[in-house]
């Protein structure tokens, strides 16, 4: 089971990891991506816990504890809002946060929740605190259903505020850990495309070009990485200016190298595997879902604004 796995991983100290624009971000991604490529949900999971862990640390906020596990638990939508009263240093929070993964794995998870004012602000919350409660889920795929994503909901919950409003939006390490997601991404391929190296002896031409075009995206998708990495650690306030363009590059490459291994390695070994082996076929529906974070060709089009704003 992928929670296992997240737990032993945290207690070995598996997750004790350099922090991002630290000088070793190459070291981290390499590692994340090593761990989606072990367990595809456990690296989605163990990177949550990983970014919660650097938010902490950028914004100041109360410093995880030996064995919790930590969820970053940020996305928003219009049928259901939290929000949040601050109350000097501490604050309670009511409704509904949606997509939240590790619901009922995490012991803790940092929320954000709309202030009366409307700003959007970051908050510590211990998940067995007073009125936190996981509603039903109502997941239906197979792939990611481990991850156990489903609604949280909050009744006066209590709650530490971390950074100022709107601060976990505008800091410089949310680009670093965007790009973080984009090495998983990577991993998860690696794994997706095993079975399609180990049948490169003796394959047929069509076979091997399939791998040929695999191999060639997985390594852009590494070179990137590498070299957002070094970027992130020679500026890491982004005082150039240039976060978003980087990460947004490592997640268009690293997503292009996911579709690359999904569809030619299907293509390639055709339904055997997706049908015969339980561990490639859960594979494959857990990166088809997480790659899925990508907002495909809108997140393409910031690209190609921010790009072309740098001709």
């Amino acid at each position: 089971m992928s929670a296992g796995v997240v737990r032993q991983w945290i207690k070995s100290g598996a997750l004790d990891l350099p922090l991002p624009g630290g000088g070793s971000t190459a070291t981290r991604w390499r590692r994340l991506a090593e761990l989606a490529e072990t367990d595809v949900t456990a690296g989605r999971l163990a990177e949550a816990h990983l970014d919660a862990v650097a938010i902490l640390a950028e914004l100041d906020g109360p410093a995880p504890q030996p064995g919790q596990w930590w969820g970053v638990w940020a996305a928003e939508s219009g049928n259901a809002v939290l929000s949040a009263r601050e109350h000097g240093a501490a604050a309670t929070l009511d409704g509904t946060k949606v997509w939240c993964s590790g619901a009922a794995l995490c012991t803790h998870a940092l929320v954000t929740a709309r202030l009366p004012s409307g700003e959007r602000a970051l908050f510590a919350v211990d998940l067995h605190a007073h009125g936190v409660r996981p509603l039903p889920s109502t997941w239906r795929n197979a792939g990611m259903a481990e991850s156990d994503t489903r609604s949280v909901q909050f009744t006066s919950t209590p709650a530490v505020p971390v950074g100022r409003p709107g601060e976990y939006l505008s800091r410089p390490g949310f680009w670093h850990g965007a790009a973080g997601v984009a090495a998983c991404w990577v991993g998860g391929a690696r794994a997706v495309a095993a079975p399609l190296y180990a049948r490169a002896a003796g394959a047929d031409a069509h076979t091997l070009a399939h791998l040929g075009a695999v191999d060639a995206a997985l390594a852009a998708a590494d070179a990137t990485l590498t070299a957002v990495a070094d970027e992130f650690d020679a500026d890491p306030l982004n005082r150039k200016g240039r976060a978003e363009l980087l990460a947004r590059r490592a997640r268009a490459v690293a997503e292009t190298a996911v579709d690359e291994a999904l569809t030619r390695t299907g293509r390639a070994l055709g339904p055997g595997p997706l049908s015969m082996d339980g561990g490639h076929a859960a594979r494959v529906a857990d990166l088809s879902i997480y790659v899925r974070q990508s907002h495909a060709e809108r997140d393409l089009a910031r690209l190609g604004e921010l790009a072309g704003a740098t001709a």
